[in-house]
């Protein structure tokens, strides 16, 4: 059964988009089947693995209503071992649509329920919001990856995020784990970005993956192209830093298995 894991932070411009592409396209790359999901109306994780969102007809919108299965909303893309289901503007809508419905917090984890078994990772790229799209989310996934970007207002809203996962644990999904912590945009010459990651890694110890996300040009680049850093350019330091990424995660979640 494949694991769903969310990645989360209301605050825009963390790496949470970089950090959905490049994660299923390294765990892809290790052999894994991956399903990556945009639920974000930007729509940016869908154009950053070369989908034109403007030709999506069925997507992640359609999921959520109910209108069409997973199946019927996944498309390939160009990393291999992945497929996507895309995101279009208008994802805008559903927090509209979704609040007037029954068990509307539901309606992503009962639809995944039929794709589950299909896939080894289910990852899903969240809005930069808490809202209903986000609740989904979190409803649906096993485990939440946070993303952190070293700068100074790096732990502003991270209390908010972790009362907003302890609220979706005591209510609607009990099993939520935190995957992890990931430092991301890290510049070694910069005490700031040191001091920002001294800081997280003393509050919160083992919750924060080993792998540090590096500044990099060529990451920057890549969403350009619509490919993934494995695609664009394998041997950046931000394609070794996501390799490093999902072997992590294959590993925990591999011991963990062992384990249990």
């Amino acid at each position: 059964m494949g694991k769903i894991i969310a990645i989360a932070n209301q605050k825009g411009g963390v790496g949470k988009t970089t950090t959905s592409v490049n994660l299923a396209a390294a765990l892809g790359v290790l052999e894994k089947k991956v399903l990556l999901i945009d639920a974000d109306p930007q729509a940016n994780a869908s154009s950053g693995l070369g989908i034109d969102v403007e030709t999506v007809e069925t997507g992640t919108y359609q999921i959520l209503e109910h209108t069409n299965t997973p199946d019927e909303a996944t498309i390939d893309c160009n990393a291999p071992n992945v497929s996507v289901i895309p995101a279009h503007i208008d994802l805008v809508a559903i927090e509209i649509e979704l609040v007037d419905k029954e068990n509307r917090e539901y309606m992503l984890k009962t639809a995944l329920e039929s794709v589950k078994d299909k896939y080894d990772y289910i990852l899903i790229d969240c809005a930069p919001s808490l809202g209903l799209l986000t609740l989904n989310a979190l409803t649906a996934a096993d485990s939440v990856v946070i993303p952190i970007q070293c700068e100074y207002f790096a732990l502003e809203g991270l209390g908010k995020l972790l009362n907003t996962i302890k609220s979706v644990q005591k209510i609607h999904n009990p099993s939520l784990d935190i995957e992890g912590l990931l430092l991301t945009m890290y510049d070694s010459r910069l005490r700031l970005s040191n001091q920002v990651v001294e800081e997280v890694q003393k509050h919160f110890n083992d919750m924060v993956f080993n792998t540090v996300i590096q500044r990099n040009v060529k990451l920057s680049e890549a969403p350009s192209f619509g490919e993934s850093i494995i695609n664009y350019d394998a041997t950046s330091k931000g394609a070794i830093n996501y390799i490093h990424l999902a072997e992590e995660i294959i590993k925990k979640n591999t011991s963990t298995t062992v384990g249990s």
